[in-house]
C-alpha cells in the first residue's frame, strides 16, 4: 500500500488522510477528517475488509465516504460481495497507476466505478448459478411509486441517466433524481446496489432479460 501512497500524495489535489493495518482500523480511519475514499484490502488481519466495509456504509455518519476494494482477488464472488457490502468500486492491485486514480476520481464523486453495463453482467452470471437463484422480493418496491420502479428496472438493464432520459422523454436531471430517491427508499448506497436490487426484486431475470 505504501506505493499507492506515495502515488497519491504525488497527484495533485489528492492527500493520504492515512493508512490502516487491520479492518477495524480501516473503520477508525473512516471516521477521521479528511477521509473521502478508502483503498480496502479484502484480506485484512482481525477483520476482514469485506466486513470493514459494511461497517462504514452502513454508518449513517459515514454517508460520504466512499469505499474502493484492493485485492488480487479478481473473481466474480468477491466483487459481487464487495457490491453487496457497499462498495463502490472493485480494482486488482495489478491496475496500473492511472487506473487507479482515475478509480479513486469516479469513487470520489459518487459514481460506480463499474458501469452499469458492466455490473447487470456481472451479477447475471453470479445470480444465474444454482445456489445463488433470486426469488422475486416485491415488498422491497412497496415503497417506490410507479415512475421510481420504472427508473429502477432502466438502471438495472445498465441504461445510463441519459439513455434513461431519452428512453422515458424526461429530463437527465429528472433522471437523476429519481435516482437518488430510489436509492434512499432502497438502502443503496450507489448505483451498483440498484442493479442489485433490481435482480433480488425479480425486476430482472438473471439471464438479463426483463
Amino acid at each position: 500500500m505504501a506505493s499507492f501512497a506515495t502515488l497519491i500524495e504525488a497527484t495533485p489535489g489528492m492527500t493520504v488522510a492515512g493508512t490502516a493495518r487491520t479492518g477495524h482500523e480501516a473503520v477508525a480511519l473512516a471516521r477521521s477528517p479528511g477521509a473521502d475514499v478508502l483503498l480496502m484490502d479484502i484480506r485484512m488481519p482481525e477483520l476482514d475488509g469485506l466486513a470493514a466495509t459494511r461497517l462504514i456504509t452502513g454508518d449513517p455518519a459515514l454517508a460520504g465516504v466512499r469505499v474502493l476494494i484492493l485485492t488480487t482477488f479478481e473473481i466474480d464472488e468477491y466483487v459481487f460481495a464487495a457490491l453487496r457490502c457497499g462498495a463502490s468500486g472493485f480494482l486488482g492491485k495489478s491496475a496500473e497507476p492511472a487506473e487507479l486514480l482515475r478509480a479513486v476520481e469516479v469513487v470520489h464523486r459518487g459514481d460506480a466505478l463499474l458501469t452499469p453495463a458492466a455490473t447487470r453482467s456481472l451479477i447475471a452470471r453470479y445470480l444465474a448459478r444454482p445456489e445463488h437463484g433470486v426469488a422475486p422480493a416485491p415488498e422491497r418496491l412497496a415503497e417506490l411509486t410507479d415512475r421510481e420502479r420504472e427508473v429502477l428496472l432502466l438502471v438495472g438493464s445498465g441504461l445510463s441517466n441519459d439513455g434513461i432520459a431519452e428512453h422515458l422523454t424526461i429530463s437527465p436531471h429528472t433522471v437523476k433524481t429519481h435516482v437518488n430517491r430510489t436509492m434512499q427508499k432502497l438502502g443503496a448506497h450507489d448505483r451498483a446496489q440498484l442493479v442489485i436490487a433490481a435482480y433480488e426484486a425479480g425486476l430482472i431475470r438473471p439471464s438479463g432479460s426483463l
